[in-house]
């Protein structure tokens, strides 16, 4: 399973640097020079004007190679092996940038998930009534929330705070979840 790591932002300067719109909990990790990250398969941005030849649309590498990394004014800049001009940055914009989850290590912390690791587990109350699935995890600012895919195929939002995530349990594929009144209503 490919997991985003980051989403090429805008150009930064003329030398071919982008920022990136980190989406890791370990950027100083994944964004280190030499690391080679895949892009997401078939993304090709429309930016004919970056081609080697005129008429051929820029094709968007299957890999970008990190040669350098910094932190600027609260954002990643980066710039990849091969990109040496804005135009070519350009191009990139939106370009989501992944790694293979077989090549990121579990967490340490019991208590910590990754997102792959959540979705499509089976979401029951402490009754074991079934109450949907783990469809995706949106990190919102003030807590992370399970976004639930019911089974009449409505979706809810639950908060992932322990007082309503009692409970996550990977071996057995499900997760608790003790909402109070009303919010699968919402």
């Amino acid at each position: 399973m490919q997991l985003v790591v980051g989403r090429i932002g805008k150009p930064h300067g003329v030398r071919g640097e982008v920022t990136v719109e980190v989406r890791t909990d370990e950027p100083e990790a994944r964004f280190a020079p030499g690391t080679v990250l895949r892009t997401e398969p078939g993304a090709t941005p429309p930016s004919p004007s970056t081609a080697d030849e005129p008429g051929v649309p820029f094709r968007v590498p299957a890999e970008l190679t990190i040669e350098e990394a910094r932190f600027h004014q609260g954002r990643v800049l980066i710039a990849f092996g091969g990109i040496l001009d804005r135009n070519t940055a350009e191009a990139l914009r939106g370009t989501l940038l992944v790694v293979d989850s077989a090549d990121v290590e579990p967490p340490e912390d019991p208590e910590e998930f990754h997102d792959h690791q959540l979705v499509g587990l089976a979401v029951v109350t402490p009754a074991g009534e079934r109450l949907g699935e783990v469809a995706r995890i949106d990190h919102a600012p003030s807590s992370d929330l399970l976004v639930l895919r019911r089974p009449e195929g409505r979706t809810a939002l639950i908060p992932f705070v322990r007082a309503i995530v009692p409970e996550v349990d990977l071996a057995g594929g499900r997760v608790i979840v003790d909402p109070p009144a009303g919010l699968l209503d919402l």
